[in-house]
């Protein structure tokens, strides 16, 4: 894992264990009924989790996890993608739940996602099974399955869908909130990172598109700059430039899933002074040019 990214997940987890989360997570569950996570940025861990008031009883009787949840992973992937991408966003599994994700930014870095859902948004018939068995294979259940598998189909929530955009729009607020949090989580001292240096990611995080020069970044942190270089190295494995290019690849690899975006635009709008130097940083960090990056990364997702 990349500095960059091992910044974020740290974050993540400090937000998920943050009071701030813990009390709105119980208040948003007991108004709306609903389930409440703070998820980080991997589809493959989305699945349900141990807390019984995040599982969907369907979707446990479907084992919609780890050993057989390829379409929920694909489903996530492409909610995944669509968040990065156009912010909160929300989508419907081939059992027909609704499920949404809105993230949480630092700056412009997504520090994690809240997910709530695994409801229908109109009242399932029977129509609607026979059509769920079908695409889930009915010759692979016994009789007493298909019959519990029913019962928790037709158990399931149903939301009205005015209602559960009011729901989105809460958790919405509730992640502008969190992003704030985030900035304040950054600058404490945890662990083996020195507060400067968490001072010094978070002025970072927050100033991608500008220049970052040495001093301004030492100042910040409150070192002097020989002396901040050695500990950054030592924090983080890498040096502020690298560090920096990182950050900003990282940030413009979600702007190029944006087709209409020109990469000169992206170039600029992450913080590069040039798009020579772009491309560069880019194929070094990567391993390939942003236009062969993004075709790839379109083409999967079309497929």
């Amino acid at each position: 894992m990349n500095a960059a990214k091992g910044f974020e997940s740290t974050l993540h987890e400090r937000l998920k264990h943050s009071e701030l989360f813990n009390v709105y997570r119980d208040a948003f569950r007991t108004a709306t009924g609903l389930p409440l996570r703070l998820l980080g940025a991997d589809p493959d861990h989305w699945c349900l989790d141990e807390n019984a008031v995040n599982r969907s009883p369907f979707c446990e009787h479907i084992n919609l996890c780890k050993s057989a949840c390829a379409a929920c992973v694909d489903t996530n992937r492409r909610l995944m993608h669509e968040v990065e991408v156009g912010g909160p966003t929300t989508c419907h599994c081939f059992a027909g739940l609704t499920s949404t994700a809105v993230p949480v930014k630092m700056g412009a870095t997504i520090v994690g996602f809240l997910r709530t859902g695994q409801v229908f948004t109109r009242t399932p018939n029977e129509e609607d099974f026979e059509t769920f068995l079908g695409k889930f294979g009915r010759k692979q259940l016994d009789h007493e399955s298909e019959r519990t598998l029913r019962e928790a189909y037709f158990q399931t929530r149903t939301v009205n869908p005015d209602r559960y955009a009011s729901m989105v729009q809460l958790l919405e607020s509730f992640a502008h909130q969190l992003g704030t949090h985030a900035e304040s989580l950054a600058i404490i001292e945890e662990g083996s990172e020195p507060a400067a240096i968490a001072k010094a990611r978070k002025h970072i995080h927050q100033h991608l598109d500008e220049p970052l020069p040495l001093g301004t970044v030492a100042r910040v942190a409150g070192l002097s700059e020989s002396h901040f270089c050695r500990l950054f190295k030592d924090a983080t494995g890498l040096t502020l430039t690298d560090y920096v290019n990182r950050c900003r690849v990282e940030w413009a690899k979600k702007e190029l899933l944006k087709p209409e975006k020109r990469i000169s635009e992206i170039a600029f709008q992450v913080g590069y002074q040039s798009l020579s130097q772009f491309n560069r940083s880019f194929v070094r960090i990567v391993g390939s040019s942003p236009t062969r990056w993004r075709q790839d990364q379109l083409s999967k997702a079309a497929s």
